[in-house]
């Protein structure tokens, strides 16, 4: 078992942050939290980079592992970046790896590989719990096809993505009579609604669908029997997504650390003060705590190790806490600057609040850890 990473993967590591140093800019990120969110002239750069076809098998037109996936998505958390990179990669792809049927499969993976569409997930509903319960989107038989009626909430980058995994019931409840459906493009009946949200470098929508015809087609896997395969997806893109937290988490204790280097108060460095050390000291634990869960995590997932659940829900539990607390300090030891609009202290923040909540916070992954202890 070893958790370095490869020489090829530390490569990686630094060709991306110097790539996202460049094209991902505060400006950058500034100007697109503007807009929608999504340049599809960066996009295509991070798609001739290889990026949108990390972790996908090679019969499908992708490279290398979910390792390397998560080396870029740490990257790209330091950077904020902004667009469906996250949603794609982290969210819409594992799904479609794990309950796409073949022909699925090549269409949609083949799409994003060479980075010519773009995906998400439709999970959250007005409940914003990430749990089979919580699904009530209905969708019915007519005909040969689907109909699917009901509204997703905080759907992200639905206004950018080309595929969209809608997460239905088809009977009863809870885990039981769960079904996928891979919708592409815009059907009749779909409409996708910009959500006004604390964290503007990530957009998110609303997406309703109001007898919406589907083909059934479309239907990933078998009627019903979704639960097990989501399930085993979201362990993959909690992973991903604690990766990306990570990076921002170190981010947010280098600049602060840097900070309190340079910045004087009587004479000397705020830095020398036990105040502002002990609580740089703390973020760094944090930080660092919160990488070894994040890595191996990513390994258990990616190794299919019997833990790989436990694993995932133990680094989302761990990082949603320390990414917020490590941002509100990182504000705190900027003093009054840190709460200027100007410095990106406070985007850090919002970041971290938003992704605490995304694939359920610390107290439901926590109540899944106690779980699994048999409690």
């Amino acid at each position: 078992m070893d958790f370095a990473f490869s020489e090829e993967q530390e490569m990686l590591r630094r060709s991306a942050r110097d790539f996202l140093a460049k094209e991902s800019s505060s400006k950058v990120v500034r100007r697109l939290m503007e807009g929608n969110g999504y340049d599809p002239a960066l996009w295509k750069k991070i798609a001739d980079l290889g990026w949108t076809a990390l972790g996908i098998p090679e019969q499908y037109g992708g490279v290398g592992t979910f390792l390397d996936l998560v080396v870029v998505l740490e990257e790209a958390g330091r950077a904020l970046l902004p667009g469906p990179f996250y949603s794609t990669m982290g969210l819409a792809v594992p799904v479609l790896l794990e309950a796409g049927t073949e022909a699925q499969k090549k269409a949609a993976l083949g799409a994003i590989a060479t980075g010519e569409a773009r995906a998400t997930l439709a999970f959250t509903e007005p409940s914003g719990r990430w749990d089979a319960a919580s699904v009530s989107l209905q969708a019915q038989q007519r005909g040969g096809g689907w109909q699917l009626d009901g509204v997703k909430l905080f759907v992200p980058d639905a206004e950018a993505a080309d595929y969209i995994v809608v997460v239905a019931r088809t009977r009863g409840e809870g885990e039981e009579g769960i079904t996928l459906f891979l919708v592409s493009g815009r059907p009749k009946g779909m409409t996708v609604k910009p959500l006004e949200t604390l964290d503007m470098t990530r957009r998110w929508s609303e997406v309703r669908f109001d007898s919406v015809e589907l083909g059934a087609d479309s239907v990933m896997g078998q009627p019903d029997k979704a639960w097990p395969h989501l399930k085993r997806a979201l362990e993959w893109a909690t992973a991903a997504l604690c990766a990306e937290m990570v990076g921002g988490v170190q981010k947010v204790l280098e600049t602060s650390t840097e900070y309190a280097k340079s910045r004087h108060q009587f004479g000397k460095p705020i830095g020398i003060y036990q105040a502002v050390s002990h609580r740089l000291a703390d973020m760094l634990v944090l930080s660092e705590s919160g990488r070894s869960a994040t890595y191996y995590a990513a390994w258990a997932v990616d190794a299919d190790a019997p833990d790989r659940s436990l694993a995932s829900s133990m680094a989302k539990a761990y990082v949603s806490d320390a990414y917020r607390k490590v941002a509100g300090d990182g504000i705190q030891v900027h003093g009054g600057i840190g709460f200027t609009w100007e410095h990106d202290m406070h985007l850090y923040f919002k970041r971290a609040k938003s992704s605490e909540v995304t694939l359920g916070d610390a107290t439901y992954h926590r109540e899944l850890v106690a779980q699994a202890l048999d409690l």
